[in-house]
């Protein structure tokens, strides 16, 4: 490795304040001097990978990252001619296309019950929690979880009886919520075996159905419509398709909740890493893409950003994962230990300097008459 590549990774972390080999938590120790070679040359990606192969580690990864997509680096390493060929093969084919719908739930969702049960709070949620809700601030994860439930409920003015479709509704958790306390009967769309085999078993003698079905071939009418947390596996060229299947879905008064995350910026790929190791064939929707997916079908009720909250949400997802770490480590090895704290830590960084957004968006297909009552 050149002098001159250790001078250009060092000037550029110096200017997020991070510092090679360093004493303050966030600095980034390098245990193998291949690191550099392989950061210049395939950017985040590698950046990624080095930390999975350990090749380098910082005491406080969040922290690391927070500073480092502060300062955006990652749009200063040049890219490199897999991350073109990825972003042209993302722009000629649909990613997220029907026959590939399933390929998120094999790669993620179906990692194993066990992971999620160990990482989660007990109703087990895998969306950001809301810490900083009016009438007071929830002191755990299972507060926040149950807190934000209760937000989608009240922002639809859930009633008893009334049916609820749940796009990508996971194991259920809202399904679940929705069902016990409002009394609703709740169909969940899910692309993921393991959750179906396991929310099942959560909602027995409940009224909530489960399909391993995709939301493009979802059938019937619902008094209200739900989807948390999983716009973000629809892909920019689908958004316009998933819009219109909501719209035929939704009753001509009910209330459509969307739940996603969000990027500040257009764009029509996801960050490398994220999609080979985390979420295959997703992205992050912008205000824009949405606003044009939705025009004409829909009309905006009510936008609310509560995105810091996911920084102590995925913090506690952390805590937990790691705290179970000695249970799980038997169906799991340390490269996947690695990979899920960075997974995490690094969405923690991104979330508190606000890279990223969280948006619960409530549509109307006609305008509720009088004004949508704003609920927070």
């Amino acid at each position: 490795m050149s002098n001159k590549k250790l001078t250009l990774i060092e000037n550029l972390l110096a200017e997020a304040d991070v510092k090679i080999n360093g004493t303050r938590p966030w600095d980034i120790q390098i245990h193998d001097e291949k690191f550099y070679d392989r950061v210049l040359r395939d950017g985040s990606l590698g950046l990624g990978e080095s930390y999975m192969d350990g090749w380098w580690s910082a005491e406080k990864l969040d922290e690391f990252f927070f500073r480092v997509l502060g300062a955006n680096l990652e749009k200063k390493v040049k890219d490199n001619w897999s991350l073109i060929f990825f972003i042209i093969f993302n722009n000629l084919f649909n990613r997220q296309s029907k026959k590939r719908a399933f390929a998120i739930g094999e790669h993620h969702y179906d990692l194993g019950n066990d992971l999620y049960i160990a990482m989660l709070d007990p109703r087990m949620v895998y969306t950001c929690g809301y810490w900083n809700w009016p009438v007071g601030e929830a002191s755990n994860l299972t507060e926040a979880q149950e807190a934000k439930l209760d937000l989608v409920c009240r922002k639809l003015n859930l009633q008893s009886g009334q049916t609820v479709l749940d796009i990508g509704g996971g194991w259920g958790s809202f399904a679940k919520f929705a069902a016990e306390k409002y009394g609703a009967k709740v169909t969940v769309l899910t692309v993921s075996k393991e959750q179906v085999e396991l929310g099942q078993k959560m909602c027995a003698s409940l009224p909530v159905d489960f399909l391993l079905q995709d939301y493009r071939d979802v059938q019937g009418k619902f008094d209200h419509i739900v989807s948390l947390g999983m716009v973000e596996h629809v892909g920019y060229k689908n958004y316009r398709t998933y819009m219109e299947v909501v719209n035929r879905c939704l009753a001509d008064d009910g209330l459509f909740l969307l739940h996603t995350i969000g990027s500040n910026e257009s764009s029509k790929m996801t960050e490398p890493w994220i999609d080979k190791y985390i979420f295959t064939n997703s992205m992050l929707p912008s205000i824009k893409q949405f606003g044009q997916a939705f025009e004409g079908l829909f009309v905006m009720e009510d936008w609310q950003n509560f995105s810091a909250d996911y920084d102590p949400t995925l913090m506690a997802w952390f805590d937990n994962f790691d705290k179970h770490w000695p249970e799980l480590k038997s169906n799991y090895d340390d490269r996947f230990y690695r990979m899920w704290k960075y997974y995490l830590l690094s969405c923690a960084g991104s979330f508190r300097v606000r890279k990223n957004q969280l948006w619960q968006i409530v549509l109307s297909k006609k305008g509720v008459p009088g004004g949508y009552k704003s609920v927070r």
